[in-house]
């Protein structure tokens, strides 16, 4: 995968997050519902990796 289908996986996956955020009644700033939660992780995962792959380019 290179760096620029990990960017747009990630922007893609914030994206959803922020979606679902506007939508969802239960997530607030301290808390997320179930999807909310799950959606945040997969956007948080492909920020570190995408970050850490921009490190790593870096050295």
């Amino acid at each position: 995968m290179t760096a620029a289908d990990l960017y747009r996986r990630y922007q893609a996956a914030h994206a959803a997050h922020r979606a679902h955020r506007a939508d969802c009644t239960d997530c607030t700033d301290t808390g997320r519902c179930r999807t909310g939660q799950r959606l945040f992780e997969s956007f948080a995962r492909l920020q570190d990796a995408y970050l850490n792959r921009q490190r790593q380019q870096r050295r």
